[in-house]
């Protein structure tokens, strides 16, 4: 007996205190999320990998879901099943923008890094963005772990690096490869390709 799929209901309710999420019609949703990305319904039934009409159908109420369309929504919306039921938690939009030009970055030069702050110009930020040289060529060079609160995505824009993690082994990583930790574990880069690489590293402040 195989066993059964779970409810969209259930699955929604994952993740998320109750009290305080508002459930809103399904398809207000998909419809306010559609326009909020500037697609129109073509383009969103492609995106999500679902025919027009089924789309269109669900919009206006028409249709029920199957658990398989919903997945397909959230994953072509990026973003959660839960987050596809649940009204945002606030109607205020900060509007908040910061774009930095190529070379703009606020430099902050250490001994194994030369990094590149971006977005500089925002304050309380949830997220630190920045590029990186990575100037360290042997795990040597560091005094220790680095280790800080929250966690961090790493992505290798260019060269080749080695990963050093307290609880892992060494990891080679080249162009297009990343990387997402907690960035209270101990962790340290260093390049191994015959020119610096670069990384670009953005740490959650939270």
């Amino acid at each position: 007996m195989q066993d059964a799929k779970p409810s969209v209901l259930k699955i929604a309710r994952e993740g998320r205190d109750d009290e305080q999420a508002t459930p809103l019609d399904l398809g207000e949703r998909v419809r306010e999320l559609r326009k909020a990305r500037g697609w129109t319904l073509e383009q969103a039934a492609q995106q999500v990998g679902l025919a027009r009409s089924t789309l269109s159908k669900i919009e206006n109420g028409q249709m029920s879901p199957t658990f398989e369309a919903v997945r397909k929504l959230a994953s072509g919306m990026g973003i959660s099943i839960p987050q596809l039921f649940t009204a945002p938690r606030g109607d205020k939009v900060l509007a908040r923008r910061s774009i930095t030009k190529s070379g703009d970055g606020k430099p902050l030069v250490t001994t194994t890094y030369e990094h590149e702050m971006l977005a500089t110009d925002l304050s309380q930020k949830q997220m630190m963005p920045y590029r990186a040289i990575v100037r360290a060529r042997s795990i040597d060079e560091f005094d220790g772990w680095v280790r800080h609160d929250g966690e961090e995505f790493m992505y290798v824009l260019s060269g080749s690096i080695s990963f050093y993690t307290e609880f892992y082994e060494p990891v080679e990583m080249t162009r297009g490869d990343s990387a997402y930790y907690d960035a209270g574990m101990g962790h340290n880069v260093v390049s191994v390709s015959q020119e610096d690489a670069v990384i670009l590293w953005v740490t959650s402040l939270q």
